[in-house]
């Protein structure tokens, strides 16, 4: 399960030598809580709150509104480090965060965001700074072959419907439902093209405009969502040129996904397997398969695509992973033979939480420009991810479709068109409506042009790797022709693999000159590629989960004047012989144009040669958008071959900017040559991080390790980072895994104690670097509090005064604690005589904590005083305090009410209220 990332302050764990569901609804809450301590400076933002039983604390915030149910993960953060993943509750407004030694202070910035965007806050007004209207990329030329026309075979629509399985870690059975639809009366076996669906809401309730839950199974009078139904336009393409298509429901997982370490990535592999070994069981026994598979032209289980939208594209990666190099049996959802082969993947929007894609598997990763929920655009992670892993051989391509939202690739979930409530997911402010992707712009498509162009690409996926269509794959690999089927749309696209090869890559020891070479991934604005503060984003850049990162960088150019070369050096000399053109990945800031390069290569022997002059515009682009995305420019290497140049062995590239000033970040160049490669994929080590679950003790110090598995064949390298839980840091590693080895030795020191704490994650997390793959990326040691809870009481310290003194009340526990003690105590209306009012108080002190206003005079219960008292680690005390004031007014006695409270701000049954007395000064 998703053991949230808690919040810590006593980390103990030590880096050793490494050998080369929602829950229950919230009851609705006063507007606003606010915290009280004994130093009184620790007040959270509107929103937010400490929640929990006596010492179990939860970090909580409540939306405004409902945050829909969708696949970016939501996460709360302390400025750029992650707190965590809290668990949402069924209201969908609610989100809970498991704390443990936690300090107040560190709760300071608190954000929540998702994919990279803030939920917690209004979008800043950016778009005065870009365009009124974004300049429409220009059409590219058509290709000579266009995937997206439909064929000659006639087709089938069925559905079947099996018993549901079970998932390890999830409680309840997952469904086996999915939509057929095949060529009929079509000779011999035909490719199988499987589609998974991503996390979106399960059920809905029919004749209502919003009535949706992550429930499963349904509740009734609710009735599931067809997410499996939302591909069959793309289905029926395929079908009729002959293409054996299933569509499987995976509601079941994402009702239950939010509990799962990885999201969900590995009990969704296990339901693509689960399908694919009954249509192999189908295509070896036809007389036991569901009707519609019988009628449909045999399935060709030697030739697969999966499809994945969303969490689906991590989890069909996952599991063309799975299928190559087999995870944990005790993780894993199904046990039996791999009686398929996974040609390629087309991912469309995708997460990739581990970032952990599969090198020797083809892929194609879709990337819409005006995502709301992966707004991000991580799944460029499955092209970048890639490089240097493995044979390079397997193409890599991401597909940049401007205007594309994440939610309009699936009908069921577009509105007007779905059966179930549906909605844009790029939500824009109507007074202030967004350049590129607010509706009606010059650049967004519209639902139906962006599904129709999804289909296209999707089919020109399938006729490459399935098919072998080597017409297909300029459309694919930063070719720069278009399909004519996807127009309007305006497509670009790039990719690394294939016939590339002799990378000049900012990583492994490469030296750059007269230019920056900067971190994806870091904390410090001087280091990292983009500043924090820059409107958009980029998806090259996606945050992992570390606040600074080895291996991700990238070539940072800026100049005010031509002429300034940038060179990068590699550690050694690249052979670009058999390349016919260098593909460079380059970006620009978006909405610029005219940037210019003159572009050089040097060989060993100093011989230098400008091939050529290149040009590239910037990608329409908002503060909404992750618009810094990688264009790809090639230039013919026929001057280095006139002139001599020794392409064997290449030892610099040069950038010469031309253009009067501007900005560009080189990714990375390649040699280039026609042609898709036959792909075979390499026996590689597979790591796996599990979770080993402890108790404290109560005295002495005892040592465990981070339960780490490492399978398959072969050796590799990865990167290991031991993440500090007081700080969010990491200590990192490069590390040699063998399978069977104990590479990976992370030690685990859990002190026990007999003072009430929280638990606490020492975790570890896991990246792929060379001749590896890695699964589950992240796990630990959770070394869980065993001590009792201390009873909390509240007591009078002053409770009759006169006005202009203060009230004081004693809030103590029965024993000092290791953490942080948060108990809420709220002001009750009085039940006999005069209350006080909000004018008989201290006025700062008023706006202090309950963020009111004295004016209008009422009770002083009316002014929302829910407050949360803390004591701090090691002490048994804090005081509540009340200042009055003295006015010149006669008044009766006065009095107050307190209470300590629930969750829901009610008073504890088992506990006094007390009252406190305001006597008039004589």
């Amino acid at each position: 399960m998703i053991r949230a990332r808690r919040i810590s302050v006593t980390a103990v764990a030590v880096l050793a030598a490494l050998a080369g569901s929602p829950g229950l609804a919230q009851a609705e809450q006063p507007p606003e809580s606010r915290l009280l301590s004994a130093t009184n400076d620790n007040s959270l933002p509107p929103g937010w709150r400490i929640d929990g039983k006596s010492g179990a604390r939860e970090l909580v915030w409540r939306a405004p509104k409902a945050v829909p149910m969708g696949d970016a993960r939501v996460e709360f953060r302390t400025g750029d480090r992650l707190l965590g993943v809290p668990k949402p509750a069924r209201d969908g407004r609610t989100f809970r965060l498991a704390l443990d030694e936690a300090r107040p202070a560190q709760l300071s910035d608190l954000q929540v965001t998702a994919a990279g965007r803030r939920l917690d806050a209004a979008a800043e007004d950016t778009h005065t700074s870009g365009p009124r209207g974004a300049r429409v990329p220009a059409q590219a030329p058509a290709n000579d072959v266009d995937p997206g026309r439909p064929g000659s075979y006639r087709t089938v629509t069925g559905a079947y419907d099996l018993d549901p399985v079970r998932l390890p870690g999830f409680a309840t059975p997952v469904e086996m439902r999915a939509q057929v639809v095949a060529p009929k009366n079509a000779t011999g076996s035909r490719p199988l093209a499987l589609f998974l669906h991503g996390r979106h809401s399960t059920c809905y309730k029919p004749g209502t405009e919003d009535d949706i839950t992550g429930d499963w199974p349904c509740a009734d009078g609710y009735k599931p969502i067809p997410s499996d139904k939302g591909y069959l336009a793309d289905q029926q393409l395929l079908a009729s040129q002959g293409y054996v298509t299933v569509s499987i429901s995976a509601n079941g997982i994402n009702a239950q996904d939010w509990q799962a370490e990885d999201a969900g990535a590995q009990a969704r592999s296990s339901l693509v397997r689960q399908h694919l070994a009954r249509w192999a069981d189908w295509s070896a026994h036809r007389s036991t398969a569901p009707a519609v598979v019988r009628e449909a032209a045999k399935a060709d289980l030697s030739r697969v695509l999966l499809v994945g939208h969303s969490r689906g594209g991590e989890g069909v990666n996952r599991a063309a992973m799975d299928s190559l190099y087999p995870p944990p049996a005790a993780e894993d959802g199904y046990r039996g033979p791999v009686r398929w082969k996974v040609r390629g993947t087309v991912l469309v929007g995708p997460t990739i939480f581990g970032q952990n894609p599969v090198a020797d598997v083809p892929n194609v990763t879709l990337l819409p420009g005006c995502d709301g929920d992966v707004s991000d655009l991580q799944g460029e992670d499955f092209v970048d991810g890639t490089r240097g892993v493995s044979r390079g051989t397997a193409l890599h391509s991401a597909v940049y479709m401007v205007g594309a939202n994440h939610n309009f690739f699936n009908s069921e979930w577009t509105p007007g068109v779905a059966e179930a409530p549906a909605s844009d997911d790029f939500w824009t402010d109507p007074e202030q409506p967004d350049p590129v992707c607010s509706p009606g712009a010059a650049t967004r498509l519209t639902a139906a042009q962006q599904h129709k162009a999804g289909s296209t690409y999707i089919a020109a996926a399938a006729r490459l790797f399935l098919a072998g269509d080597d017409r297909v794959r300029p459309l694919l690999d930063g070719s720069g022709k278009r399909a004519p089927s996807a127009d309007p749309a305006r497509v670009l696209t790039h990719a690394v693999g294939g016939r590339r090869s002799g990378g000049f890559l900012p990583d492994g020891g490469a030296k750059v000159t007269g230019a920056r070479l900067c971190s994806a991934i870091d904390p410090d604005p001087a280091v990292a590629c983009l500043d924090p503060e820059t409107p958009g984003s980029s998806p090259h850049f996606a945050w992992w989960e570390t606040e600074k990162e080895t291996g991700r960088s990238a070539v940072d150019l800026k100049w005010s004047a031509p002429g300034t070369a940038a060179r990068i050096t590699p550690a050694k000399p690249l052979s670009l012989r058999d390349s016919q053109k260098l593909a460079l990945r380059v970006f620009v800031p978006p909405n610029t144009t005219g940037t210019k390069f003159d572009v050089s290569v040097t060989d060993a022997s100093n011989r230098r040669v400008t091939l050529g002059s290149v040009k590239v515009d910037g990608l329409p682009g908002s503060a909404s958008t992750a618009s810094y995305w990688a264009q790809e420019l090639r230039i013919p290497l026929s001057a280095a071959t006139r002139a001599g140049l020794d392409l064997r062995h290449v030892k610099s590239l040069e950038l010469t900017p031309r253009s009067q000033s501007g900005r560009a970040w080189l990714m990375d160049a390649w040699g280039w040559a026609p042609g898709t490669p036959a792909v075979k994929a390499a026996a590689l080590p597979r790591v796996d991080v599990g979770r080993t679950i402890v108790k404290e003790g109560d005295s002495g110090t005892r040592t465990y390790r981070v339960p780490v598995e490492i399978s398959g064949h072969g050796s590799g390298q990865v990167r290991v980072y031991v993440l500090e839980p007081d700080s969010g840091r990491a200590e990192t590693r490069l590390v040699t895994v063998r399978p069977g080895s104990h590479a990976i030795d992370v030690p685990v020191e859990v002190k026990g104690d007999t003072d009430y704490g929280y638990d606490v994650e020492y975790d570890i997390a896991v990246k792929a670097v060379h001749n590896a793959v890695v699964g589950k990326h992240r796990g630990g040691v959770t070394a869980e509090n065993d001590d009792p809870e201390p009873v909390i009481t509240l007591t009078p310290v002053a409770d009759r005064v006169t006005e202009g003194e203060t009230l004081t009340w004693r809030m103590s526990v029965d024993a000092p604690t290791a953490v942080d003690i948060w108990q809420p105590i709220r002001v009750l209306p009085v039940t006999e005589g005069t209350e006080l009012s909000t004018k008989d108080v201290d006025p700062q002190w008023l706006q202090d904590w309950s963020g009111d206003v004295p004016d209008p005079e009422r009770r002083l219960s009316d002014a929302n005083l829910w407050v949360w008292l803390n004591i701090p680690p090691g002490s048994t005390s804090a005081d509540f305090i009340v200042p009055t004031v003295q006015d010149q007014v006669a008044e009766p006695t006065e009095s107050m009410r307190l209470a300590l409270t629930d969750n829901n701000a009610e008073p504890l049954p088992d506990k006094p209220v007390l009252t406190g007395t305001v006597l008039e000064r004589p």
